[in-house]
């Protein structure tokens, strides 16, 4: 197996096939992730025909490329997967919950070994049960339907080409006309070198006189199959397969004839419905086969996956286009440079006449707005819909729930909310850790919940939204909710400072003190070490922000706040003596003119400043970054409050310079880690400004 992929290479006579893996990879693994949603969403009671012929849609593709490139084990796990849905859409089984389990884990099995083709170094998946378990399935419901196949249904559509024949049949395969007939002679070495295809033979000793060459095919493949397989030799339109007829040697007796034809003289060759003589097992598996010639698909670029139309709602489709993310992140950056060299531009034409330079500045001003579409159009390709991010939980949720002998359903609401690639991805683990908090600590057993008159289902739902300039994201359980007391007794026993005068809201954030879980029992679920305290951490990290609400006996709600994106952000510049900072726009609540005399010093912990009877901490911006003076008798008089992480304070200004969009640039990757400093900008007069971390800030004043 080691050397798959060059074997697979090999296959192609002349073509190199290894330039579509990177195709074969990425339609692969977006087949797996519909399959998976569509087994989820089945309905096992009632299995919707376009439900399943769907979900055997997906593994028919990856089924298709995997045979072309040679990745046999691949090919091998998914045929079999295509044996039991054939049975299923056929209706000759009854769809049940334990096949849909054994459909699952092989899914995770066919990422599994997609991996390691793609050369993740896992070591091979043994598949050995899982086909067991699927050929149980197979044959345990296949001898009574194969007695008395159910009569198809008149209105029904004309099924799917089917994915497995019980044995061989003959087929007529006709090439060309084409202009290079050497194409024929490469489809014949291609059947010989994929010893598993059947037998080939010409039909004639050469070109027919309609400039067809003719061949007899032995095989026990599917049409669609070997179309998909001749597709990256000839143009699709250039093959036909049909039934073989009469006339080409096949008389009673001749050599080579398949002891299972029926004679010869048999106008329908024995293969309408419940024809005396057919086969046993033949007749539903070829009746599908049979597709007249007209019937072959039009011609189209040889990707390898995309063997059928695709399920609706999944994959690509012809207007999309795969981008690497670097050349989005290069566009970005480049997108950066250009909004501060039109900042700076904008900032030196203010002292030129408008009336001398009409032209040039309302150029400049148009400038300014195209930059600014152009700067919120490259964002947005960034953008990636939420639904990215709640699509894994159904399969964890469903698992967790079987482990933990509970019943939840979840529920999403706003998939369609968009939030930038980068936050997405260091987003899901968080997320992840909530929704399995909820499931294990929230959601209580299915007789616990009736004896408290609820349903025995728990539900967890999953909600994004876009307020103001950041997206919230909440993940609510209608389970226990938390318990006041015991968090308090909790806290005590781990040395936290709990009075109990605290409010509600400063009870729940005791669960993000580090090393804190409420878990009587530890189990591999929750146990693992990553308590609250990480997921706090990680989100703020981000400059989010995280709050609990909940109701002892209804269940709890966490909302993550974020911004859209980390890239370019609205900010507010203040100066301090020669220096301009830039405060996060979200953070900032008003900005006000102070009389000395309202600053008051707190003994021991600083000065506060009165604001509408709320007293809060002072924070000296010249003192914190020790920025020097030089008009000694100079007094700060504005103050900024900003809020961050629950608490705010107010922090003391010279003057406020404006609003502006800012470039975000990372400080620790261009430079090192500054405390109470979360990145830097460029200004317009190429000065650099320092982005401050208000949540730092509000923390430092705490202490």
């Amino acid at each position: 197996m080691g050397d798959m992929t060059t074997e697979g290479a090999s296959i192609s006579a002349g073509i190199d096939l290894s330039q579509f893996y990177q195709v074969f990879f990425e339609e692969a693994g977006e087949n797996l992730d519909n399959m998976e949603q569509l087994l989820l969403n089945v309905n096992v009671e009632a299995a919707d025909d376009e439900e399943l012929n769907a979900i055997f849609r997906c593994a028919h593709s990856i089924k298709g490329g995997a045979a072309t490139f040679g990745f046999s084990d691949v090919a091998e796990l998914t045929h079999q997967m295509e044996t039991l849905l054939d049975k299923l859409r056929r209706h000759e089984l009854q769809p049940n919950a334990a096949m849909v389990d054994v459909l699952l884990q092989s899914g995770d099995a066919l990422r599994a070994q997609l991996g390691r083709h793609q050369g993740s170094g896992a070591a091979p998946v043994d598949t050995t049960e899982l086909l067991t378990r699927i050929k149980a399935f197979v044959e345990g419901g296949a001898a009574p339907a194969a007695a008395a196949p159910a009569p198809a249904p008149v209105s029904a559509p004309a099924p799917a080409p089917a994915a497995v024949t019980t044995g061989t049949r003959l087929l007529e395969l006709q090439v060309g006309p084409l202009a290079d007939m050497s194409l024929a002679d490469n489809l014949v070495e291609l059947f010989k070198e994929i010893t598993d295809l059947g037998t080939i033979e010409p039909l004639d000793a050469g070109q027919g006189s309609d400039g067809m060459r003719r061949f007899k095919v032995l095989t026990s493949s599917t049409d669609n199959d070997l179309l998909d397989l001749f597709t990256f030799h000839v143009a699709r339109e250039q093959v036909k397969l049909m039934p073989l007829g009469p006339g080409f040697g096949f008389h009673e007796g001749a050599p080579g004839a398949p002891p299972a034809e029926p004679p010869s003289n048999d106008p329908g060759y024995g293969f309408f419905d419940n024809a005396p003589g057919v086969p046993a097992g033949v007749a539903p598996a070829v009746e599908a086969e049979v597709k007249p010639a007209a019937a072959i698909v039009p011609a189209r670029p040889a990707t390898p996956a995309k063997t059928e139309a695709k399920p609706a709602g999944g994959g690509m489709d012809q207007t999309t286009l795969r981008v690497s993310i670097e050349k989005v992140d290069q566009l970005i950056n480049l997108v950066g440079e250009l909004v501060i060299t039109q900042a700076m531009l904008a900032q030196n034409s203010r002292e030129l006449d408008p009336a001398l330079y009409q032209q040039l500045t309302s150029g400049l001003a148009d400038l300014e707005r195209n930059t600014r579409d152009l700067q919120e159009s490259v964002m947005s390709i960034r953008m990636i819909p939420m639904s990215t991010v709640f699509n894994r939980f159904p399969r964890m949720l469903r698992d967790l729930a079987a482990k933990l002998g509970k019943k939840v359903e979840l529920v999403t609401q706003g998939e369609a909310t968009e939030l930038d690639k980068s936050l997405v991805e260091k987003i899901t683990d968080p997320l992840t850790h909530l929704v399995r908090n909820s499931c294990d600590h929230g959601i209580e057993m299915p007789e616990d919940r009736l004896a408290r008159g609820k349903p025995e289902q728990g539900t967890i739902t999953l909600v994004a939204s876009h307020q103001g300039g950041s997206i919230v994201i909440e993940v609510r359980d209608d389970g226990r909710g938390l318990n006041r007391d015991k968090l308090i007794k909790k806290a005590r026993e781990k040395g936290i400072d709990a009075p109990d005068t605290m409010t509600d809201a400063e009870c729940w954030n005791l669960i993000f003190a580090p090393g804190f879980s409420t878990a009587d029992v530890v189990t591999d679920v929750s146990g693992r070490g990553v308590g609250m305290d990480v997921v706090k951490k990680n989100i703020t990290s981000l400059g989010g922000t995280v709050e609990i609400d909940s109701a002892e006996g209804y269940g709890m709600k966490v909302s993550v706040r974020l911004p859209l994106t980390l890239a370019i952000m609205d900010g507010m510049s203040v100066g301090v003596g020669d220096e301009c900072y830039i405060l996060p726009l979200s953070s900032v609540v008003e900005s006000f003119q102070v009389q000395a005399d309202t600053i008051k010093t707190v003994a021991g912990s600083g000065r506060v400043v009165e604001v509408r009877d709320e007293y809060m901490p002072v924070i000296e911006m010249e003192k914190v970054f020790d920025v020097p003076r030089f008009d000694f008798e100079h007094v700060s008089s504005i103050m900024v409050v900003v809020e961050a992480e629950g608490g705010r304070v107010a922090l003391l200004v010279d003057e406020l310079l404006g609003q502006q969009q800012v470039v975000v640039k990372n400080l620790e990757a261009n430079y090192r880690k500054v405390n109470d400093v979360s990145g830097a900008t460029i200004m317009g007069d190429g000065r650099v400004a320092l982005i401050l971390d208000v949540g730092s800030l509000v923390r430092r004043s705490r202490h």
